[in-house]
């Protein structure tokens, strides 16, 4: 089968495709045929080393996939062969993937292959960080930062979904429109605009109730500093550098919480599962709107993680794959 692989950390040049062996299925395993696969920040990280490191080279990159199933391993019901699935895996750059048979989510006939490779880790990231970590209630106020990108366009719909006021914070005009058809209420343009000033002037010095950012590093500061008494700050990614050191001295002012994220992290038994399923079937219920930035075929993953990289996506980068 094809597959995308790397070899040694390095650019975007690095990823190659390749000719590898289709995978072979252990017990309550399935292989899927890939149809589409989901593209993520995080795998750029891994590509540059910077991320996950102990896995051996050379690697298949990807980590969520929609297709059909196309062989089960022991013990897995033959009653899975020729349905549509999506699912939370490795190696998901290439032709056919294995999965954990308990993990598939069936698809409905209205999801499309590659709307499907777009939910199971930024739809499950934005599922946790509102309902587990912060478990945001209606009348609260959100402020999702790089509102247009993968997890911010899912983030924005499901705090809305929830009854909160909903700021987010994107870089140009395009994105402006875009999050606000989705749904936020107050858009703040960080290129132009202060958002420290501006939270404090459109919530008349109150603040916020909690700050979703994977910025990192430029935006930690400002994050703080937006919160109200008792507000939250989560951090579940890195991408502008690490943020600071917290100062626990600072927080006792307004009592805040700073905590993070991280998929990975053992969840409570079958909450991803079920998390993913509520998301697809929102998806195909149409409460979900899943916008894809960039389409392109396997054999173009170069250029989808140098586009990802560049910032010149909104939304989820998906590769096509089969079909």
């Amino acid at each position: 089968m094809k597959a995308i692989r790397y070899h040694h950390i390095g650019g975007p040049e690095v990823l190659r495709l390749e000719d590898v062996p289709e995978p072979e299925l252990g017990p309550g395993e399935v292989r899927l045929q890939v149809h589409a696969a989901g593209v993520n920040f995080a795998d750029t990280e891994r590509r540059r080393g910077l991320y996950d490191t102990k896995v051996p080279l050379p690697r298949i990159l990807g980590s969520e996939a929609a297709g059909v199933v196309r062989a089960v391993g022991p013990g897995v019901d033959e009653a899975l062969l020729g349905r549509r699935v999506v699912t939370l895996s490795t190696g998901c750059y290439a032709e056919f993937v294995k999965a954990p048979a308990s993990g598939l989510v069936a698809l409905p006939d209205k999801v499309s292959f590659e709307e499907a490779a777009a939910v199971p880790v930024q739809g499950l990231t934005a599922y946790h960080l509102l309902h587990t970590v912060a478990r945001v209630q209606r009348g609260q106020s959100v402020l999702v930062h790089a509102a247009a990108g993968g997890v911010g366009v899912l983030a924005v719909q499901l705090a809305k979904a929830l009854g909160a006021r909903v700021f987010g914070t994107v870089s140009s005009e395009a994105k402006a429109r875009l999050v606000q058809e989705l749904g936020v209420d107050e858009v703040i343009r960080y290129d132009r605009e202060d958002v420290v000033a501006e939270v404090h002037r459109r919530t008349e010095g109150g603040g916020v109730d909690l700050v979703l950012d994977a910025v990192g590093a430029s935006t930690w500061e400002a994050s703080l500093q937006v919160l109200a008494p008792f507000g939250h700050l989560v951090s579940y990614g890195s991408a502008s550098g690490r943020p600071p050191a917290v100062d626990v001295e600072s927080l006792y002012e307004k009592s805040l919480k700073v905590s993070a994220y991280w998929m990975h992290t053992p969840h409570p038994p079958g909450a991803h599962h079920r998390a993913l399923e509520s998301l697809i079937r929102d998806v195909g219920d149409g409460r979900l709107r899943i916008l894809i930035g960039l389409k392109l075929p396997l054999a173009e993953a170069i250029e989808a993680h140098r586009r990802l990289e560049g910032r010149e996506t909104v939304g989820k980068v998906v590769l096509t794959v089969a079909g």
